[in-house]
């Protein structure tokens, strides 16, 4: 499996802007769960493991996904995968 640019865009291409959905804070594919939420659950030292039990609906790419978007804000890089949806 590769790391590479492509990689990370098509794990970004998971995370979705809609409006109409916590604000407008970045979710996963359309699911009512916030990159937020997913980011917090790792920081308190939950392993993917554990949120993948805890959030059924989740995929391991998707917690890869929510680390991918962080990196990616920190590193101040473009994230044109991100869709935005919802949007009038």
């Amino acid at each position: 499996m590769g790391f590479g640019y492509d990689s990370c865009m098509s794990l970004l291409e998971r995370i979705v802007i809609d409006p109409n959905i916590f604000s407008g804070k970045p979710i996963i594919r359309g699911l009512r769960i916030k990159v937020e939420t997913v980011l917090a659950l790792l920081e308190q030292g939950a392993t993917p493991e554990e949120i993948l039990q805890d959030y059924p609906d989740l995929e391991p790419d998707d917690i890869r996904a929510c680390l991918a978007y962080a990196r990616a804000l920190v590193a101040n890089e473009t994230i044109e995968s991100v869709s935005l949806t919802g949007a009038p």
